[in-house]
């Protein structure tokens, strides 16, 4: 489990080093939402992804987000996100897909918490206007959160801009 505690500190440092301009973190959570969250969900959401929102609930690089879980965010929040994708759209997601950052077009980066394995699971990639035959036809982007943190957020990012914001 260290192994993990190292890689998301990593992470978080590495975020750190962006400028203010590009990157926004969020506030910590103190309280339990996000395991009251997991047993409204009925599965448990995967370490690295709790530990990370727990210091900073929901997130941001460059405009591409991490939702957080509040009731003042309005229809972002984590919890108001999983209901709406799960019961009000008309192309659903499984209940086992956990959408936590939207692509800006209607689209969701999910967890596959039914592939949930020593804390991780993969991260998916969910097109709402896409029927899928079976789930094991969504594309599966990152092993991990973490993962999809270095490739999504920072290295996508650096394509265009420097730590401090300039462009490149």
């Amino acid at each position: 489990m260290t192994d993990i505690f190292d890689q998301c500190d990593a992470i978080l440092n590495e975020l750190s080093l962006f400028s203010n301009e590009l990157v926004y973190m969020g506030p910590a959570i103190s309280d339990d939402r996000l395991e009251l969250l997991e047993k409204q969900i009925g599965f448990v959401l995967p370490f690295d992804f709790k530990y990370i929102v727990k210091k900073h609930n929901g997130f941001s690089l460059d405009g591409n987000k991490v939702y957080g879980i509040d009731k003042e965010l309005r229809g972002t929040s984590l919890d108001e996100v999983y209901m709406f994708e799960h019961f009000e759209v008309g192309n659903k997601m499984p209940l086992e897909f956990f959408p936590f950052s939207p692509d800006g077009y209607g689209n969701h980066y999910c967890f596959d918490l039914s592939n949930l394995n020593l804390g991780q699971c993969p991260v998916v990639f969910w097109q709402h206007d896409y029927i899928y035959e079976n789930k094991d036809k969504v594309e599966e982007c990152n092993a991990s959160f973490v993962e999809w943190i270095k490739e999504v957020l920072i290295n996508w990012t650096l394509e265009d801009y420097n730590y401090d914001g300039t462009s490149k």
